[in-house]
C-alpha cells in the first residue's frame, strides 16, 4: 500500500513543497496469493481447510490435522493491466503512464511435522505483503511518482496443539523482512518561470519487523471445521538518506538528509468454514477484516541537526477493509480435485482520497484451481486468480505549484498464476 513522507529542513521546505511535496510511494497490497493452493479458492475457507502445510500462513492451528512430515513449495507470477488515462484538467506536459503493474514473481516454502497425537510444528516462508508500481519517467504524473515498491518476506516458525477431536490451537512467530523503494521527479521550473530540466529524488531501505499469527479450529463433527485466525500488526521502520539529483543550493542542502519512514502492516482477523457435503463435494467460506485505517498513520522524522526543521505525522485517510469469499471443492476422481471461488473486497480508499500512488478500489476476485495426485505421497497444484478493480478516478494537485493530474485508471485488473507441489513422508 502506498504511503507519504512529510517534512524537510525548514530552510529548504518551501522550495521542495513547490517542487514535489516530498511524496514517497509504497505501492502494495496484502496478498492472499502466496504460491499455495489457496489461490484457486481466492481465500475461501483459508482458516479452516487445514489441507497442507501452507496452513501456517492462514491458520497455524491447522498443523494439527497434518500427518507425518509434509513439505510444500510453490511459485507464482502476479501481473496486470493498470494504466492511467488523463483528462482535460491535467496541466502537466508529458507522456502516458504505461502499464504501471510490473510482473512480480513470488515463491513460498512450508514444512510441517507431527510430533505426537497432540503436538505439531512447522515453518513457512512466503511473501504476503507488497507490489510494485512503475510509471514512465516522463509521464505527466512524474512529480507525484515514477517508481515505488514495497515488499514483505515473512519467516514463520509455528507450533500447534490438538486438545481432542474438536479443538486445536496454533501460534506462529512472524519475522518480516521489509523492502522499500521510491522515486519521483522534482519540478525545477514551477509555474513555468524558468526552463530547467527536472530533478529527481530516490529513497531506498530494508528493515525487519516482528509479529505473530494465532489461530484456533473447532470441528464439531467429522467433515466440519470452523477456523478463526488473527495476524498482528507489524511495524517496519525504514531509514535512508534522500538521494536528490539536480542543481540548486536548496536541493543540495536536502540531498543526503536522513529520513525515517514508519510503515505499519495491518492486523487481520479471518473467520472461515469448511464443510464436507459428501465424498465429492465441499463448500468453503471466509469473512476477513484488515485494519487499514491504522496503516494511514505514518510517522515521519527528518534528522535536522544541520539546519532547523520539524517532524510530523501524516494521517492518510485509509479505511478498514472487509472480504467475503465463497468457494467449492469437487473430487472428480481419487487423483483429481477441482477448486473454485469468488470473493469481494471493500476499498481502503474513497474515490476522493485516491492518489496516483494509491491505485486501489473495491475488488472482485474469481479463482480456479486443480490438484492432481501424482502418487500417494505427491500432489501437484495449479491455481489462477483474476482481480477486477474497474475504473479508479484520481484528481491530484500540489497546493503551491498548482501541478494537477486528473483522470482515471480505466478497466484495471490483476491476475495471479500459481504452481506448487506437496510431498508427504
Amino acid at each position: 500500500m502506498p504511503s507519504k513522507t512529510g517534512t524537510l529542513p525548514v530552510s529548504a521546505f518551501t522550495l521542495l513543497t513547490l517542487c514535489y511535496s516530498q511524496q514517497a510511494l509504497a505501492g502494495g497490497i496484502m496478498l492472499y496469493e502466496i504460491g499455495s493452493d489457496n489461490t484457486g479458492l481466492v481465500n475461501a475457507g483459508a482458516a479452516a481447510r487445514a489441507q497442507g502445510p501452507s496452513t501456517i500462513a492462514s491458520n497455524p492451528a491447522g498443523l494439527s490435522y497434518l500427518e507425518g512430515t509434509q513439505i510444500a513449495a510453490g511459485a507464482q507470477l502476479i501481473y496486470g493491466n493498470v494504466k492511467f488515462d488523463a483528462d482535460g484538467d491535467t496541466n502537466v506536459a508529458g507522456s502516458g503512464s504505461g502499464d504501471v503493474i510490473e510482473p512480480t514473481p513470488g515463491a513460498s516454502f512450508f514444512i510441517s511435522h507431527k510430533l505426537d497425537e497432540h503436538w505439531s510444528v512447522g515453518f513457512g516462508t512466503y511473501g504476503d505483503f507488497g507490489l510494485a508500481l512503475s510509471y514512465k519517467n516522463d509521464w505527466y504524473g512524474r512529480y507525484f511518482s515514477q517508481y515505488g515498491s514495497i515488499g514483505g518476506l515473512s519467516f514463520v516458525p509455528s507450533v500447534a496443539y490438538r486438545f481432542n477431536d474438536e479443538w486445536s490451537v496454533g501460534v506462529g512467530i512472524k519475522a518480516m523482512y521489509g523492502m522499500l523503494q521510491a522515486q519521483a521527479a522534482i519540478n525545477r521550473s514551477p509555474f513555468g518561470l524558468t526552463d530547467r530540466a527536472d530533478g529527481q529524488y530516490k529513497y531506498e531501505d530494508s528493515t525487519w519487523g516482528y509479529g505473530a499469527n494465532l489461530g484456533v479450529i473447532y470441528a464439531p463433527k467429522p467433515g466440519t471445521r470452523i477456523g478463526l485466525a488473527y495476524t498482528s500488526k507489524i511495524n517496519l521502520d525504514f531509514k535512508d538518506r534522500i538521494d536528490v539529483q539536480g542543481n540548486g543550493l536548496l536541493l543540495d542542502r536536502v540531498n543526503g538528509t536522513d529520513t525515517t519512514l514508519g510503515v505499519q502492516v495491518p492486523q487481520t482477523v479471518t473467520l472461515s468454514l469448511y464443510q464436507q457435503l459428501d465424498a465429492q463435494w465441499a463448500v468453503l467460506a471466509t469473512v476477513n477484516w484488515q485494519d487499514w485505517s491504522q496503516f494511514g498513520e505514518i510517522y515521519i522524522d527528518v534528522d535536522t541537526s544541520r539546519a532547523g526543521g520539524q517532524s510530523t505525522t501524516v494521517n492518510a485517510p485509509y479505511k478498514d477493509t472487509y472480504q467475503l469469499a465463497l468457494g467449492t471443492q469437487y473430487r472428480a476422481t481419487p487423483k483429481l480435485l477441482w477448486s473454485g471461488g469468488v470473493a469481494y473486497d471493500t476499498s481502503a480508499v474513497s474515490n476522493s482520497d485516491r492518489t496516483l500512488n494509491v491505485p486501489m478500489s473495491a475488488q472482485w476476485h474469481v479463482g480456479a484451481g486443480v490438484t492432481y495426485a501424482v502418487d500417494h505421497d505427491t500432489d501437484l497444484n495449479l491455481g489462477w486468480d483474476f482481480v477486477w478493480m474497474g475504473d479508479m478516478p484520481v484528481d491530484q494537485s500540489k497546493r503551491l505549484s498548482g501541478d494537477r493530474v486528473s483522470g482515471q485508471f480505466s478497466s484495471a485488473w490483476i491476475q495471479s498464476v500459481t504452481g506448487n507441489m506437496t510431498w508427504r513422508f
